[in-house]
């Protein structure tokens, strides 16, 4: 089956947003809100075993404080407070796009291969990054975009990926994910959508089984080549995952009459 659409996560893949923005937007609504609690990297990287921000801030207070659970306003508003944050962190500059991420998005779309985004950021957040870490029209180049605030449940569940499969209205096997981290492959082999991986800083130690090929960047010409953690060992000649070695991928796992 033809390579149709590329499905994109976005926290850890589009950008390393986690420690130097989530994080931090985190530790300053809990500043400002008075609160003594601060969470570092070590414990944030622990944290983000749990998907979603709101459910961070509550199994945070009832596993690690030991304390009932939190007022849904009270977290509502550490939440708002610390999206807030997030989003001013991104429009100074601070959160880059991975190696690689801008180049394959040019491909793909002078190819003709159609975007979208499944992921659990919400979608203003999202939108802030598309536009002040990628381009301000990125927006528009996602045809589809299912943020986790518009879906029941967050991955690894895989309604995030069922409903952009709707949306895009293509079968799994013509989609190909692009996740950083074992909950994001869970959510799109549960949905049937073949994945690729590229570790984020916080996900590199994880188990990523089922993922077609891992790599630790997708890498920019010039730069230095790209390691293939697991998967086939070819990259392109100028040593970077490139969309001909994404659809190259795909096809050896769907096959020409999957």
């Amino acid at each position: 089956m033809d390579l149709a659409a590329l499905i994109f996560d976005v926290d850890g893949t589009l950008a390393e947003t986690e420690r130097d923005a989530h994080r931090m937007g985190f530790n300053t609504a809990f500043e400002e809100a008075g609160l003594p609690d601060r969470w570092d990297p070590e414990l944030y990287g622990e944290l983000l075993g749990v998907p979603g921000g709101k459910e961070r801030i509550r199994h945070y207070w009832t596993q690690h404080k030991g304390e009932p659970e939190p007022d849904p306003d009270f977290v509502r508003r550490l939440h708002e407070r610390k999206q807030e944050v997030y989003a001013e962190r991104v429009r100074a500059g601070q959160v880059p796009p991975r190696s690689g991420i801008l180049r394959l998005l040019r491909e793909a779309r002078e190819a003709g291969i159609r975007l979208a985004i499944a992921t659990t950021t919400s979608r203003g957040p999202l939108l802030e990054l598309l536009r002040h870490t990628l381009d301000p029209q990125a927006p528009d180049w996602f045809e589809v975009i299912v943020a986790g605030d518009e879906v029941a449940t967050k991955k690894p569940d895989p309604e995030v990926y069922q409903k952009a499969l709707e949306e895009l209205d293509l079968p799994a096997g013509a989609c190909l994910a692009l996740e950083d981290s074992a909950l994001g492959v869970q959510s799109a082999l549960a949905a049937e959508v073949p994945v690729v991986v590229t570790p984020s800083e916080y996900t590199r130690a994880q188990d990523f089984n089922g993922a077609l090929a891992v790599y630790d960047s997708l890498g920019e010409p010039g730069e230095k080549p790209v390691r293939v953690l697991s998967g086939p060992e070819a990259l392109s000649a100028e040593g970077v995952v490139d969309l001909g070695l994404l659809r190259q991928v795909h096809a050896e796992d769907t096959g020409p009459g999957s």
